[in-house]
């Protein structure tokens, strides 16, 4: 049998924690389908002694992350400890000292993937980044790997829980979004407060990922369109609904020939869509390619034992690879050699796709004369709408579906309407997502 391949891992949090109680409590799992023993060699954390619900033998904790980058004996470094300063330094440390890395870190893969990618490559050691994306969800290694025989024509997912507990709640319960926020981090789907979850930032990151993937080149991040779902009502998930529609914060990007846009922003799924059924904490990443045609895939995206899962997966890809004497055979970024950024970014102000509004309106004649006027002066034509009276000469909602408009006509014509003196605030505008 071959050599043990020892595993240092640097941070013992949440997804800490869960990959160390995967490797102890399926270990002879692991070593029959590896046909190697893995070792879990040492765990460092900035506090040792805070209890854990796993328990761990003696010596293998320590506060010096050093301890596992400066050990001869460590072939794999996992870095479980978020942020970008010390979790990027500590990956180059391990990739300079020849050792394969893995790691859950989006925001930093994200935003300085590329130094990490191009030392690996030179180093010829492996980055695994299963966990970064989707939780559990098997989606980096299918786009590396399962469909890497095909162009990727759009990625659309629903790749925040949060966000999606959150609209879920407001959709079945009619809960307003604060209360749904406060419901989401009563029950430990959230962080207090949950802002790179609800304005787009996590799932921008994620996407980020997964286009730089399909690109072989790092997409920048600022790039990425966001927009949150802290503007929504229960009015506009009801009013969804009587549409036919679920809201749902998805993240999108298209590919056409060296074009290529992202974004991320609450759109109005049609309820015959797949994503519109996807509620609650779960995720999904639907993939079109363009000889496989759609792949949905589904599953819990964050947590202690789907995440764990997914860096454990990543250490036995690069256990492998070891126990074959053979440098990591996929590139980071799945392409043979970094490509050069070859693509074009697609503003935002060329999206084509039918818009929502829900208008805020005094309630008197010539007011919807008045805004479908200033629609019709920006090339946008109405699709249907709900009028809705509450009280003379007091606010009432004028929900419009558009057929099909330009983002930056759009945007003119929403700068004309809000200045109205018929309205009483500002108005929601809310894609929707064509598939």
């Amino acid at each position: 049998m071959a050599r043990d391949i020892n595993v240092g891992i640097i941070g013992f949090g949440t997804v800490g924690s869960g990959t160390v109680d995967i490797l102890i409590r399926n270990q002879e799992i692991i070593k029959r389908r590896l046909g190697v023993n893995l070792v879990l060699k040492s765990i460092a954390d900035i506090d040792i002694n805070r209890k854990r619900d796993v328990m761990v033998p003696d010596g293998l904790l320590t506060d010096r992350a050093e301890d596992i980058l400066e050990d001869p004996e460590i072939d794999i470094v996992v870095e479980l400890i978020g942020g970008l300063k010390d979790a990027k330094r500590y990956l180059l440390a391990a990739i300079e000292n020849g050792k394969h890395v893995v790691t859950a870190n989006k925001a930093l893969l994200a935003e300085q993937g590329k130094e990490i990618y191009e030392l690996a490559t030179r180093k010829h050691v492996g980055v695994a980044f299963e966990a970064s994306v989707g939780g559990g969800i098997p989606v980096i290694r299918a786009l590396r790997e399962g469909l890497c025989a095909n162009r990727i024509r759009r990625i659309t997912g629903i790749l925040n829980g949060t966000s999606n507990f959150i609209l879920t709640r407001m959709a079945n319960e009619g809960l307003t979004y604060e209360d749904a926020v406060k419901s989401a981090i009563r029950m430990g789907y959230a962080e207090d407060p949950p802002d790179l979850d609800i304005n787009g930032t996590d799932a921008a990151h994620k996407i980020t990922i997964m286009v730089s993937i399909v690109l072989g080149s790092p997409y920048p991040f600022d790039e990425v369109y966001r927009e949150g779902i802290d503007k929504l009502s229960p009015d506009d998930l009801r009013f969804a609904d009587e549409f036919g529609y679920s809201i749902k914060l998805l993240a999108i990007s298209t590919f056409s020939d060296n074009r290529v846009q992202a974004r991320v922003h609450p759109a109005m799924v049609p309820k015959g869509h797949i994503l519109a059924n996807v509620s609650d904490v779960f995720n999904a990443v639907f993939i079109e390619g363009d000889f496989v045609g759609p792949n949905l895939f589904y599953g819990l995206g964050a947590g202690r034992n789907p995440t764990g899962s997914a860096v454990v997966s990543d250490i036995m890809s690069l256990a492998r690879h070891i126990s074959h004497g053979v440098s990591y055979s996929i590139p980071p970024l799945g392409y043979s050699e970094n490509r050069k950024e070859n693509f074009v970014v697609e503003p935002m102000d060329y999206l084509n796709t039918p818009y929502y509004f829900r208008f805020s309106a005094i309630d008197k004649p010539g007011v919807l004369s008045k805004i479908s006027g200033v629609l019709g002066d920006n090339n946008i034509s109405i699709h249907s709408v709900i009028q809705k009276g509450r009280e003379i000469n007091g606010p009432v909602p004028i929900v419009m579906l558009t057929h099909e408009a330009r983002e930056s006509d759009v945007r003119k014509a929403l700068s004309v309407i809000d200045n109205l003196d018929v309205l009483t605030d500002k108005t929601v505008m809310i894609r929707v997502y064509g598939g």
